[in-house]
């Protein structure tokens, strides 16, 4: 598979993306198509033929099936964080990079944990409903403050280190769980164990990625271990809580209340239905997937993920890609730009500079950078040479793609 400058360049962008990011592109010479939902499945194959770079949110399933049938996709954009939506491996296989945008929401996160924790120990959801209701509920309850609680934070990433600065200047002691050694920020302490967090914090917020390890990370067990009267908040993945087990520590008094903004099925838009064991609890806060549905968050993530697509597509750069290797090239003037990619086995760059060598093509540069899996070379040769060389290129055994970037 190849393709080359001359390709017709056109992108689809699905699921409300920022404009920003349409704009960005469409100044880059594509032809930009948009959908605002989700597509997955036929709907999904039959938009992306003719299509080179593909965005999406979380909702979009990019199955291996897709994958394998979008012959032209050369770039895949997530724009969030997650990228457990889109089959890896197949894109892997067939040469196609993803990039995401692990920083760009992280403020817009950490702004509605802390808007939930002071809000769920302040008792105001159950107050807030009983005032919708007519009812005058003022000296029910024991609201608290925040400052001189502790709060244990389950993954220290970005959004976890984050969330942990931001609660200390709001007075709060931070502790933190984290499966890899991570530098504590201010003056925050780490626990050896999830059980050692769960049972001295007043507040539970977890910030975990979407790994298979993470999947109902929070159960029965792990409910009954927590302080009586303690907050629980999850803004990572749905999949984390089993959330019958949250429901029966909400609703025996165990816990004093809960927010959740991810769930194990999420529809794929708007206005769509969605049923779960929590609704109509008054200490529960739910909203749906906006930790990093900010104004400021979308525009910030529609400018940081073109620009990672297109310095992969006009110059070949693979930095901060989730599953590619990663290589930061410089531009290159008054030349042409080779990209080859293949599947990580022994003499393939010596068959390729045996390819460069038989057509007496002069390399100006070259870079080479594999994970366990592939290849990527990138070589920069003199201006004149003869087209059948691509062909050749092709030609080389586990060769997954080349591209002639210019």
């Amino acid at each position: 598979m190849s393709t080359s400058a001359s390709s017709p360049r056109r992108a689809l962008l699905l699921e409300r993306i920022h404009p920003r990011a349409a704009r960005r592109l469409h100044e880059a010479g594509f032809s930009v198509d948009q959908i605002p939902g989700a597509l997955a499945g036929d709907d999904l194959i039959e938009q992306l033929q003719g299509i080179s770079v593909l965005g999406i949110r979380s909702k979009t399933q990019l199955t291996r099936r897709v994958v394998e049938a979008a012959g032209d996709l050369e770039v895949v954009g997530a724009f969030c964080i997650g990228t457990n939506q889109i089959d890896l491996d197949a894109c892997l296989e067939r040469g196609v990079p993803v990039f995401n945008a692990p920083y760009a929401n992280t403020r817009s996160v950490v702004e509605l944990a802390l808007g939930q924790i002071i809000l769920l120990m302040r008792d105001v959801p159950r107050k807030s409903a009983a005032l919708h209701r007519g009812e005058w509920r003022k000296s029910e309850g024991a609201p608290r403050e925040v400052r001189g609680k502790r709060l244990g934070i389950v993954g220290y990433g970005n959004i976890g280190a984050q969330l942990s600065v931001l609660a200390e200047a709001l007075g709060m002691e931070v502790c933190y769980h984290d499966v890899v050694e991570k530098l504590a920020l201010g003056n925050a302490r780490p626990c050896r164990t999830l059980k050692e967090l769960l049972e001295i914090s007043d507040v539970v917020s977890v910030h975990v990625d979407g790994s298979r390890q993470n999947r109902n990370l929070f159960g029965t067990e792990e409910f009954a271990a927590m302080k009586e009267d303690a907050v629980f908040i999850n803004l990572s993945r749905g999949f984390v809580v089993d959330l019958q087990a949250l429901k029966e520590a909400l609703a025996s008094g165990k816990l004093r209340g809960a927010a959740l903004d991810v769930f194990p099925r999420e529809p794929s838009r708007d206005g769509e239905p969605i049923q779960l064991p929590l609704q109509g609890m008054s200490n529960v806060i739910l909203t749906p997937h906006i930790g990093g549905s900010t104004e400021e968050a979308q525009a910030n993530i529609a400018g940081f993920v073109p620009d990672k697509i297109l310095n992969y597509m006009e110059r070949g750069s693979t930095n901060l890609s989730v599953n590619f290797p990663s290589l930061q090239l410089p531009e290159l003037r008054g030349a042409h730009r080779v990209a080859h990619i293949h599947a990580n086995v022994p003499g393939i760059l010596a068959r390729i500079n045996q390819v460069l060598a038989a057509r007496d093509i002069n390399i100006i540069g070259q870079y080479l950078k594999t994970n366990e899996r592939v290849g990527y070379v990138i070589t920069d040769v003199g201006r004149d040479y003869d087209p059948a060389v691509v062909r050749e290129l092709q030609e080389i055994p586990r060769t997954m793609r080349v591209r002639v970037l210019y």
